[in-house]
């Protein structure tokens, strides 16, 4: 059977944009698109870039967004559109420039301060060591998309792996919570779920950013907007069995008279819209029973 595939081209050195480019081929039953990308690197255009190394699904290098979905080429079977990841510079056509990446895994010290602990063993570590470090997760990261000051999920994760290592002495796994606290760290993800979605791995870099903060909660550091936002949704559905929309903004600002005035107006334009629930509503019936359940996910 014979494909036109679409690839998006772009050299940044002699391109003032990205542009596309389509080549036919006869493919065969089990084609990846790895094993396509080189046969038209071989037979029609010398001058194509992407990366690739293991073909096996190991090493991580051939991440490109695939059908508009960040996957690895050497494990998709044929389709019709390819791009570089989103996120990143291109160097040329599909390969991208991961410095960005490295860095920001670099940023979260990617070592054990203290080996000579007993072993963590590998269910600890809930999969995030099975990590290739492709960058598929930042490539489909709605934050990193906006801020690309955020750590991203592939850092996050492999943080988490640290502090899940019994290896790591007390202090130096407070000093790695308390890193994460700050703008770009950990409260920053939305919980948009696509770096799980696209993960080769399943490695579930989300799940992990959420074991992060349950970490830092215990750990004590709860003055941050997201630890008051999960504390404060937990207390609220202890107290009234159900959430409390009213008084939900108030758990998480606190006290602060500056942060009062600055969701004030918000708040107004809610209240005339008819949006602002009445924060004197009654509990649901028996609320002991989801306050038993809270405690059991507790321990």
């Amino acid at each position: 059977m014979r494909l036109a595939f679409t690839i998006q081209r772009h050299n940044p050195e002699l391109d003032a944009a990205p542009h596309d480019e389509t080549y036919r081929l006869d493919v065969t039953r089990g084609m990846t698109v790895l094993d396509a990308l080189i046969r038209i690197k071989n037979e029609q255009d010398g001058r194509l870039a992407f990366r690739y190394s293991c073909r096996s699904a190991i090493c991580g290098s051939c991440a490109m967004t695939i059908n508009g979905g960040e996957k690895l080429a050497c494990r998709t079977s044929v389709r019709k559109e390819w791009e570089p990841l989103k996120n990143f510079p291109v160097l040329k056509d599909l390969a991208v420039d991961m410095s960005s990446f490295w860095g920001k895994v670099g940023a979260i010290e990617p070592w054990l301060r203290d080996a000579g602990r007993p072993a963590a063993g590998a269910a600890d570590f809930h999969n995030v060591d099975a990590c290739i470090m492709c960058g598929a997760c930042v490539a489909a990261c709605t934050v990193h998309e906006v801020d690309k000051g955020f750590l991203g999920p592939a850092a996050l994760a492999k943080a988490y792996r640290f502090v899940a290592d019994t290896r790591e002495p007390g202090p130096a796994r407070t000093a790695r919570l308390a890193a994460l606290q700050g703008p770009t760290g950990m409260w920053d993800c939305t919980r948009c779920n696509f770096c799980v979605e696209v993960c080769p791995k399943d490695v579930q870099p989300m799940e992990a950013i959420i074991r992060l903060r349950r970490e830092a909660i215990d750990e004590g550091f709860t003055e941050t907007g997201g630890a008051r936002h999960i504390m404060g949704f937990r207390d609220l559905v202890a107290k009234f069995g159900r959430l409390n929309e009213a008084l939900m903004p108030l758990k998480v600002i606190g006290l602060s008279l500056r942060k009062f005035l600055h969701v004030l107006p918000l708040g107004v334009r809610m209240l005339r819209k008819g949006k602002v629930p009445m924060p004197w509503h009654s509990a649901m019936g028996s609320p002991e029973r989801v306050r038993a359940l809270l405690e059991r996910e507790r321990r």
